[in-house]
C-alpha cells in the first residue's frame, strides 16, 4: 500500500511540475533574479498553491494519529541545524540558483531529454554516490 501511495504522490507532483511549467530552468531562474527586471513570480505561486494542501494533510495527519498507510510517524528532531544541513542546504540552493533544476523538476524534465537535464542528473547521482561513500568511510550513517 506504500508503495502504491508513493508512487501515485511522486507522478501527481510529476505532473504538477509539468504543468505549471517548473521543469524550464529558465522559469525558475527568473523567480531567482528578482533585481534582473525579468522577475517571474509564477514559482512563488506554485509554491503557495502546494501549502494549502499541505497544511490540510499536517492537521489531518495530527488528529489520525496514526499514518494512513501503517507504520509509525518518524520522530521529531531532537536538535536544530548542524553543520551537515546548513552544507546541504547550501550547495541545495547553489546549485538550484545556477542552473535552475532541482531533483523533483530535473527528473520529470529528463522525459523531454536534452544534453542539461542530463548533465544535471549525472551531477546530482555522482553527488549522492560521494556522499554514500564519505558515509561509509566516516561509518556515519
Amino acid at each position: 500500500m506504500r508503495i502504491i501511495i508513493s508512487l501515485i504522490s511522486g507522478l501527481l507532483f510529476g505532473l504538477g511540475l509539468v504543468l505549471s511549467n517548473m521543469i524550464n530552468p529558465d522559469r525558475v531562474l527568473a523567480f531567482l533574479d528578482i533585481t534582473g527586471g525579468s522577475w517571474d513570480p509564477t514559482l512563488a505561486f506554485v509554491m503557495g498553491g502546494a501549502l494549502a494542501p499541505m497544511a490540510i494533510a499536517w492537521i489531518w495527519s495530527r488528529r489520525q494519529g496514526y499514518p494512513f498507510a501503517g507504520g509509525a510517524f518518524p520522530e521529531s528532531p531532537r536538535f536544530g541545524p548542524d553543520f551537515r544541513l546548513l552544507a546541504g542546504a547550501s550547495l541545495f540552493g547553489a546549485g538550484w540558483g545556477l542552473v535552475g533544476f532541482c531533483p523533483g523538476p530535473a527528473l520529470s524534465a529528463a522525459t523531454l531529454g536534452g544534453t542539461p537535464v542530463l548533465i544535471f542528473l549525472a551531477a546530482m547521482i555522482g553527488g549522492m554516490v560521494l556522499h554514500l561513500l564519505l558515509m561509509m568511510a566516516t561509518h556515519r550513517r
